[in-house]
């Protein structure tokens, strides 16, 4: 196809430039047709032509065009400082920038990590990780450090009771052999004082025969 436009004659290269980005497998707007080799390219028809137009150098993939992301990573490197974050920068509400439920299910997630962390290595019982797991649920400790003190705590409050009532046991089982031994010898105070009396009873019989 030829357009004659003011005595010029013009080559239409738009089967050639569809061909050439189907074989490059780009768009049509990366290929390059060499403007000096117009006649040439014209000539090609086929996909095999534009390979060898390709080889020679009269078809070229343009290279992509750079889209610099530097400005972006230095406005980044800002903001990670606090830059640009004043009032004037902020579009959404408090709660739309940060939703308190996010804050909620962070503190919720690190919480329960803890205690079930403390369960596994059995530093904490089963019952005292559903008690403190039931707390963290009703919003009793606002952060980490605060539950590991309850923890301790709730430890340390365990090991007294826990000693407390092996001192009540103690105490108990010591009463209960002093009072066993009182009981002992109160027996054998009454068995000794029996047989004593038993003993001039069957004297007395004895002498009566003899009057006898």
């Amino acid at each position: 196809q030829r357009l004659a436009e003011g005595g010029i004659t013009m080559v239409s290269l738009k089967l050639q430039k569809r061909l050439a980005a189907s074989v490059l497998k780009c768009g049509l707007r990366k290929v390059w047709l060499d403007p000096n080799e117009v006649n040439e390219i014209s000539m090609a028809n086929s996909r095999q032509n534009i390979r060898k137009l390709v080889k020679d150098g009269f078809v070229i993939r343009k290279p992509q065009t750079i889209h610099s992301r530097a400005r972006a990573r230095r406005q980044a490197e800002a903001k990670a400082k606090g830059r640009h974050t004043g009032y004037g920068k902020r579009r959404g509400t408090r709660e739309a920038r940060l939703p308190t439920k996010l804050l909620w299910i962070r503190r919720l997630r690190v919480l329960r990590r803890l205690l079930r962390k403390y369960r596994d290595s059995k530093k904490i019982d089963k019952h005292l990780y559903h008690e403190l797991y039931m707390k963290v649920k009703g919003n009793v400790f606002k952060n980490k450090r605060v539950l590991i003190e309850a923890v301790h705590k709730q430890k340390a409050e365990k090991v007294r009771e826990k000693a407390i009532a092996d001192q009540f046991e103690a105490r108990r089982a010591k009463n209960k052999a002093t009072r066993e031994r009182k009981a002992q010898r109160r027996e054998e105070r009454l068995s000794s004082g029996l047989h004593l009396e038993q003993q001039p009873a069957a004297a007395q019989p004895a002498t009566k025969t003899a009057k006898k």
